[in-house]
């Protein structure tokens, strides 16, 4: 039986001289592993070699969890290119496409985080970020920071794992108010998964202090438009010590994404 689906590759690995084995992210059937028969040969049924980032409508074989799918069809839409332009937006999608493979199961559909998944690298794509320069962010490296915090976010929402980002997460307090002074300390605690007041803070060894800024950008995300370039990058450095804590490993990616 063949399943119609649309279609990101998030990931592919060349199988021999002329076929791949790809990690596809699809809308109504979640993530699936296809072996791509053919797909290296100059004319190929999938309009050449598929890459990572390759978007479009599928046609692929049902599996089961132990046995590859086998891809029959792939019309590729207009690709991402102007990513290649840039390192750094690269990498930045690049570490999405990690986190995602990293933490969606096969064959569990996710249509909203599919959406927004597509959202994110057409916006990055458009953005182009720049090199940093005189030890500041660009407008355009700002605008793919801010991004990509809001499209980990989504993740984390559409997966279950939703931090709380409004109150403590061990008192239920608001954190309205209290990252207005140092008397009044918010923190970050994987543990918890979110955010921890200083009356809480004892009970998590492994929490992260934040500052003021990044406290309440992550409470109210429409301040990350007006972020300082420092807030942004302590927000992001946050989120992947959560990712790490999550995945039980640090993301290969993260590296290429943290500015300094």
């Amino acid at each position: 039986m063949l399943t119609k689906d649309e279609a990101i590759c998030i990931r592919a690995l060349d199988y021999s001289e002329t076929s791949q084995i790809v990690t596809f992210f699809t809308r109504a059937t979640g993530k699936i592993s296809a072996i791509a028969k053919g797909s290296k040969r100059p004319k190929s049924t999938f309009d050449g070699t598929i890459e990572v980032f390759s978007h479009g409508k599928i046609v692929f074989s049902d599996s089961t969890r132990e046995k590859l799918a086998t891809l029959t069809e792939f019309e590729q839409q207009p690709s991402f290119a102007r990513l290649s332009n840039n390192l750094f937006a690269l990498n930045c999608c690049l570490f999405a496409t990690e986190l995602l493979n990293g933490l969606i199961d096969e064959y569990d559909p996710h249509p909203q985080l599919f959406d927004s998944f597509l959202q994110f690298l057409r916006n990055t794509n458009e953005h182009q970020a720049s090199s940093i320069s005189t030890g500041r962010l660009t407008a355009e490296h700002r605008d793919v920071i801010s991004l990509l915090i809001l499209f980990q976010l989504a993740l984390l929402k559409e997966i279950g794992l939703q931090p709380i980002l409004n109150a403590c997460a061990n008192c239920k307090t608001s954190i309205e108010h209290r990252a207005s002074s140092i008397e009044n300390r918010v923190y970050f605690s994987s543990s918890a998964n979110g955010l921890i007041c200083r009356d809480c803070e004892a009970s998590f060894p492994d929490k992260i202090r934040l500052t003021s800024s990044a406290a309440n950008a992550l409470s109210n995300l429409k301040l990350l438009a007006e972020a300082e370039d420092k807030t942004l990058d302590e927000i992001e450095r946050t989120l992947v010590h959560h990712f790490t804590e999550l995945l039980h490993r640090p993301p290969k990616m993260a590296k290429y994404v943290l500015t300094n």
